[in-house]
C-alpha cells in the first residue's frame, strides 16, 4: 500500500470525519458491504494537523457491489493524498494543475463516467467521496490524508470528529496525539453520542506538553440498546489551548524552518469606536430580523463603557440612529436596545449609501477630535442580499467604500444566509483590513452573530510588525498585521538561511492604546531541533509543510483584493507551492483513477464559498452514496389527486358524503367535521335551542366517527341518524375488505377521540395534577422532599448561591404562564455559564458560546465539571465534590423548564437564595390539629405554610409519577 505523504502532526481546528460504506445500516448489511476496520489517526504538533483516515471493507455478498468512502474535512484543510488498494493494486490520486486535470475530467464526463469528488457539505466542512465496485469476497482499503494549520478561536483550538459509521465495526479506533512545546494549558472533550457505557471506551492521558485521546469501542459498546445497529452517530470534539507569557512569543524550529506564534497575555483592551450597519430590507423579515435584533441587543450589552458606538439601519435608504457616535453608557445602551428592538423590515437593499453613511460618521467624529486617541474604529455590516437600490454595481461599491475608508478603519462583513454574494462581501472586507463570515440561517443564528462580535470585541494591538535578522531567515510569510484581538493568534513562518546564527531572535512591534510596545523573543536552533525528535508525535519536516500551507492560504487571500496585474503573480506562486507540496487547493485538482478501466477517472477539486450552499462543483452527475443493481427503496407515492396519503387526511372530503353538500348543513351553515360527538345524537339534545340564534352553540357532526369505548365505527347520515359501520363490515364486506364507505378514496375518516359531553350539561372534570415549579430533595431532614410553587416573582431570582461550592443559579419565572422563561447556572471554577431557555441550552466558556437543542445527547468533560444530556432532555452538571444541578424541558402538565438538585448534602453552610434557604436549618411544626394536611415550617426568620398535596414528580421526565409531598408557595 502506498505510504502516507510525510507531513506534520495534526492540529486542532474544526475537523470532521464522516465514514460510510453505504447509507442505512440495514441496506449496508443486506447488500453485503461490511466495514471491518475504520481508523482515524490525527497527529497535532504546534497547531499543525496531519490526519489519516483509513477504511477497510469487504464484500460479503455473492455478487458485485459498490462501496462508498466518504469523509468530511475542514474547509481550511488541504487534501494531500488519497489511495485505494484493491486486490493488492494501489490506485493513487495524482495532484495536477486544475486546467490539466479538467481536460481529463471533461473527457470522462463526456462518456458519462465521472463525478466530482469534493463538495461543500456543512458550515465548517466539505465532503470527499469516492465509490468503487467490489467483487464478491474482495477487500478494498481506502486512505485519505489531509493537513491543516489550526486557527485559535476565542482562546481555544478545536478538533471536531463526526463519527457515523452506520454499521457495527469490528475494529473502530480514533487516536489524537497532541504535542505542544509551549505546554498544554487545558484540554476538554465533548460528544453528542457518548453514553456512560461508551465513556469507558474513551481514554485521555496528558502531561505538560503531550496528550493522547483514544476512542476504541468494542462491538457490544457500539450497539444500540436491544438492537443490532450502531449508537455511534454524532460529533466528538477536543478543545485545548497552550500556556502563554506576557511576551506572548514562541519560536519553534524544525528541519531548517521556523514558526513564530504570537498571542501575548495580560494586555489591556484598546477602546473601540464601532458602527453597526444593519440590513432591514424586506428579505430580512421574519426570523432573520428577530434573531438580528436579539443578537444586537446582547452585543450592545457587551460594549465596554470606554467604547463609542452608533447604529445605521438601511433598506432602500439608510438612516442613522444618532447624529454622532455616543459613549456606551448605561443610558445610551438602553436607548439603543429600544431602537434595535423596534427595527422593522421593508424595501430594497442600498448597501452603498449605508456604508458611506457609516464612514461619514467616523470621519466626522475624527475631524471633530471626538475619537479617543489610540482607539480602534470598526464597521460591522450585516446583510442578507445583494444590492438592489442606489448603486448596485458590486465593483463600484467596493471602490467607493475603499476610497472612503482610505485605510483608517476596519470593515467586517456578515452575510446572512445564501442569497448574498459571499465573494462581494469578502473583497469588501479584505480591501479594508477586515474579514467576512457567513451567518447560517438556523435556530442558533443569534449565537453565531454574538460569537463573531466576541472575536472582534477586544482589540489588543494595532499595526503589528515582525522583524527578523536579514542574515538569519528567508521566504518569510506575511509579517505585518493591522489588528490583534484577544483570544486569537498571529502566525509567521519562514526558512532559516544555511549560515544562520545559533540563536534566532525576533522583535514584534505594535501599538497599545496610548503607547508603542516592542516584544523580543529568542530561540536556540539546536534546542528547538531536539524538541521535535519524537517519531510518535511528529512527522519529520512537518514545519516546512506548515510554512507552505500558511503561505498558500495567505497568497489566496491576497488574490481577492489584488489588482489584475498583481493577481497573476500571486496565483503563479500559490500554484507552484500547491504542486510542490501536493496540496489540493482552489488552483489544483486531484485525479483519482478507478480500476473499472484505464479511461475511468474522477477529479477532486477544492470547493469555494458560493451564493448557494447546495451547489456542487464540477459534478458530472448526482452522487449516489450506495447503489446496487436491483435495489428498490420504499416510498410514499401520490394518488390520482397528486397528494400523498397524509395530504388526503388533511384535505377533508372531496365529494358528497350521503349529502348534496360536502358537509351536513344546519341553520344554513356547513358543519365542519373537526369535532367528534357520541355515536348517536338524540333529538332531545337540540330541543329548546334556536339554531338560528347568533349565540347558539354550533353542534358539529362528523361524517364518520368511532366510539372511543366500544371501538365501533359510526357513519352520520344527512338525516341525522347514525349507522354502525363496524356491523356492516362484518355482514356486507368480503373477507379482508372494508365497507365501501370506509375504503380509501375521497371520503373523510376521523380517528377515535374521547366523546364530548352532551350539549346543555356540565361534566365535572377534575383538574390535572400539576408538576410544581421545583422539587427540593432535603436529605437528613424530617421531611425529605419539598415541592415549591412560585406565585410571586418580579425580575430575575437568585435561586441558589453557594460561595464555597462556587456555583450560582438564577432564573426568571413567569407567574402568568407558571413556568421559568430561563434558568442560568454559573460556575466560578472553571468559569462556565449554562443558560437554558425552552428552545435550547447555551454553554458559555471563555466567551465561546455553544448551543445545544434539548433531547440531543451530550457528553462533555471540562476540568472540574461534567455536562451530560440524555434523549429525554435531562441536562446534568456534575463533579465529584459538587452538588449536581439538573435542567429539564418538562412537557407534562404544568410544562416548562424545571430545575433538579442532587447530592444536596454537599451544600456548604453558606448556601443561600430563594431555594438555597431550605438547605439551612429548617424547623417543621407539627400538623395542624384541625387539618393534618397543613403545617408550618420556619427557615431562619421566615415562616411558610406547607400543605400536603398530590403533585407530579418531573425528575425522571414525562409523563412523571404521582407523589404526595409537602408543598409551599413563595
Amino acid at each position: 500500500m502506498k505510504a502516507s505523504a510525510p507531513g506534520c502532526p495534526c492540529g486542532l481546528a474544526p475537523v470532521l470525519f464522516l465514514l460510510l460504506a453505504a447509507p442505512p445500516t440495514a441496506a449496508t448489511q443486506k447488500n453485503g458491504i461490511n466495514i471491518y476496520s475504520l481508523t482515524v489517526d490525527s497527529k497535532v504538533s504546534s497547531r499543525f494537523a496531519h490526519t489519516v483516515v483509513t477504511s477497510r471493507v469487504v464484500n460479503r455478498a455473492n455478487i458485485m457491489q459498490e462501496a462508498t468512502f466518504q469523509v468530511e474535512l475542514p474547509k481550511r484543510a488541504f487534501i494531500t493524498n488519497f489511495s485505494m488498494v484493491i486486490g493488492g493494486v494501489t490506485y493513487p490520486g495524482n495532484i495536477k494543475e486544475k486546467a490539466a486535470a479538467q481536460e481529463q475530467y471533461s473527457a470522462a464526463v463526456a462518456r458519462g463516467e465521472s463525478a466530482g469528488l469534493v463538495k461543500a457539505s456543512g458550515r465548517k466542512t466539505e465532503q470527499f467521496q469516492v465509490s468503487v465496485s467490489v467483487a464478491p469476497a474482495a477487500k478494498v482499503t481506502f486512505e485519505l490524508v489531509y493537513e491543516e494549520l489550526l486557527k485559535r478561536h476565542l482562546g481555544a483550538y478545536e478538533l471536531l470528529l463526526k463519527v457515523q459509521p452506520q454499521q457495527l465495526v469490528k475494529h473502530l479506533q480514533m487516536d489524537i496525539h497532541i504535542f505542544e512545546p509551549q505546554g498544554i494549558n487545558f484540554l476538554e472533550t465533548e460528544s453528542t453520542f457518548m453514553t456512560n457505557e461508551l465513556a469507558d471506551a474513551l481514554t485521555v492521558s496528558q502531561n505538560k506538553t503531550k496528550a493522547h485521546i483514544q476512542f476504541k469501542p468494542t462491538l457490544s459498546q457500539q450497539k444500540s440498546p436491544g438492537q443490532e445497529d450502531t449508537v455511534l452517530d454524532g460529533n466528538f470534539i477536543v478543545r485545548y489551548d497552550v500556556h502563554r507569557t506576557v511576551s506572548g512569543g514562541s519560536i519553534q524550529i524544525e528541519s531548517g524552518y521556523f514558526v513564530h506564534y504570537f498571542a501575548p497575555e495580560g494586555l489591556p483592551t484598546i477602546p473601540k469606536n464601532v458602527i453597526f450597519v444593519i440590513d432591514k430590507s424586506g428579505s430580512m423579515r421574519g426570523r432573520k430580523i428577530q434573531q438580528t435584533r436579539e443578537a444586537l441587543i446582547k452585543i450592545l450589552d457587551d460594549l465596554s463603557p470606554n467604547d463609542q458606538f452608533n447604529l445605521v439601519s438601511f433598506s432602500g435608504e439608510a438612516a442613522q440612529w444618532k447624529p454622532l457616535l455616543v459613549p456606551a453608557s448605561a443610558e445610551n445602551v438602553n436607548q439603543a436596545r429600544s431602537y434595535a428592538a423596534s427595527i422593522q423590515t421593508q424595501g430594497g437593499t442600498n448597501i452603498n449609501d449605508a456604508m458611506l453613511m457609516a464612514v461619514q460618521l467616523l470621519d466626522s467624529a475624527n475631524q471633530k477630535e471626538l475619537l479617543p486617541e489610540g482607539s480602534v474604529s470598526l464597521i460591522i455590516l450585516l446583510t442578507d442580499g445583494d444590492p438592489t437600490v442606489g448603486e448596485t454595481n458590486p465593483a463600484r461599491i467596493q471602490k467607493n467604500v475603499k476610497e472612503a475608508i482610505d485605510g483608517q478603519y476596519s470593515l467586517f462583513c456578515l452575510g446572512f444566509g445564501f442569497d448574498v454574494s459571499f465573494a462581494f462581501l469578502e473583497k469588501l472586507a479584505l480591501d479594508n483590513g477586515g474579514l467576512t463570515r457567513r451567518i447560517y440561517e438556523d435556530s442558533d443564528s443569534t449565537l453565531q452573530l454574538q460569537d463573531f462580535y466576541q472575536e472582534v470585541a477586544n482589540p489588543l494591538l494595532t499595526a503589528v510588525t515582525f522583524e527578523y535578522p536579514g542574515n538569519a531567515v528567508e521566504k518569510v510569510s506575511r509579517d505585518n498585521f493591522r489588528l490583534l484581538f484577544k483570544g486569537s493568534e498571529i502566525v509567521v513562518a519562514g526558512k532559516l538561511r544555511d549560515q544562520s546564527p545559533d540563536v534566532l531572535s525576533a522583535k514584534v512591534r505594535g501599538q497599545l492604546h496610548m503607547q508603542s510596545i516592542t516584544f523580543q523573543t529568542e530561540s536556540s536552533v539546536a534546542e528547538q531541533e531536539k524538541e521535535f525528535q519524537s517519531p510518535k508525535y511528529i512527522f519529520h519536516s512537518f514545519m516546512e509543510r506548515l510554512w507552505a500551507y500558511l503561505t498558500i492560504q495567505q497568497l489566496l487571500e491576497q488574490m481577492v483584493s489584488a489588482s489584475d496585474a498583481e493577481k497573476q503573480a500571486l496565483e503563479t506562486r500559490a500554484l507552484n507551492l500547491s504542486l510542490q507540496y501536493c496540496f489540493v487547493t482552489p488552483l489544483t485538482s486531484m485525479v483519482v483513477t478507478k480500476p473499472e478501466g484505464k479511461e475511468w477517472s474522477e477529479v477532486a477539486e477544492k470547493p469555494v464559498e458560493t451564493k448557494n450552499k447546495h451547489r456542487n462543483f464540477y459534478l458530472g452527475g448526482p452522487l449516489s452514496r450506495f447503489r446496487t443493481a436491483g435495489d428498490r427503496r420504499s416510498r410514499i407515492t401520490a394518488g390520482p389527486s397528486g397528494k400523498t396519503p397524509s395530504d388526503l387526511w388533511r384535505a377533508g372530503p372531496q365529494g358528497p358524503l350521503n349529502s348534496p353538500h360536502p358537509y351536513p348543513l344546519m341553520a344554513g351553515k356547513s358543519l365542519l367535521p373537526d369535532m367528534l360527538l357520541a355515536p348517536s345524537i338524540p333529538d332531545e339534545v337540540f330541543r329548546g335551542v334556536d339554531l338560528r340564534a347568533k349565540d347558539a352553540p354550533q353542534a358539529r357532526v362528523p361524517a364518520v366517527a368511532s366510539d372511543p369505548i366500544t371501538g365501533r365505527i359510526w357513519e352520520r347520515k344527512a338525516s341525522g341518524s347514525s349507522t354502525d359501520l363496524s356491523q356492516s363490515a362484518k355482514t356486507a364486506s368480503p373477507p379482508g375488505l372494508l365497507p365501501a364507505s370506509l375504503r380509501p378514496g375521497p371520503r373523510l375518516v376521523l380517528v377515535s377521540q374521547p366523546a364530548l359531553p352532551t350539549l346543555g350539561t356540565t361534566a365535572a372534570v377534575p383538574a390535572p395534577i400539576q408538576a410544581p415549579a421545583v422539587i427540593l430533595m432535603l436529605p437528613g431532614q424530617s421531611v425529605d422532599r419539598l415541592c415549591v410553587d412560585i406565585k410571586h416573582s418580579q425580575g430575575p431570582m437568585n435561586l441558589l448561591s453557594d460561595p464555597d461550592q462556587g456555583v450560582e443559579v438564577t432564573a426568571q419565572y413567569e407567574t402568568e404562564k407558571a413556568q421559568f422563561s430561563w434558568i442560568e447556572v454559573t460556575f466560578k471554577n472553571p468559569q462556565l455559564q449554562v443558560r437554558a431557555i425552552p428552545e435550547h441550552v447555551v454553554v458559555t466558556r471563555n466567551r465561546r458560546n455553544s448551543g445545544y437543542k434539548w433531547k440531543e445527547t451530550l457528553f462533555s468533560v471540562i476540568p472540574g465539571v461534567k455536562l451530560t444530556m440524555d434523549k429525554a432532555g435531562l441536562l446534568l452538571l456534575s463533579s465529584p465534590d459538587r452538588v449536581t444541578i439538573g435542567l429539564l424541558p418538562w412537557d407534562g402538565p404544568g410544562e416548562g423548564l424545571r430545575l433538579l438538585l442532587r447530592d444536596t448534602d454537599r451544600f456548604s453552610s453558606r448556601v443561600g437564595g430563594t431555594l438555597g434557604q431550605f438547605y439551612q436549618d429548617v424547623l417543621w411544626g407539627p400538623p395542624a390539629a384541625a387539618d393534618d394536611s397543613k403545617r408550618m415550617l420556619r427557615v431562619q426568620d421566615l415562616e411558610y405554610s406547607a400543605t400536603r398535596l398530590l403533585k407530579l414528580d418531573y425528575q425522571e421526565g414525562s409523563p412523571g409519577t404521582e407523589i404526595s409531598c409537602w408543598s409551599v408557595e413563595l
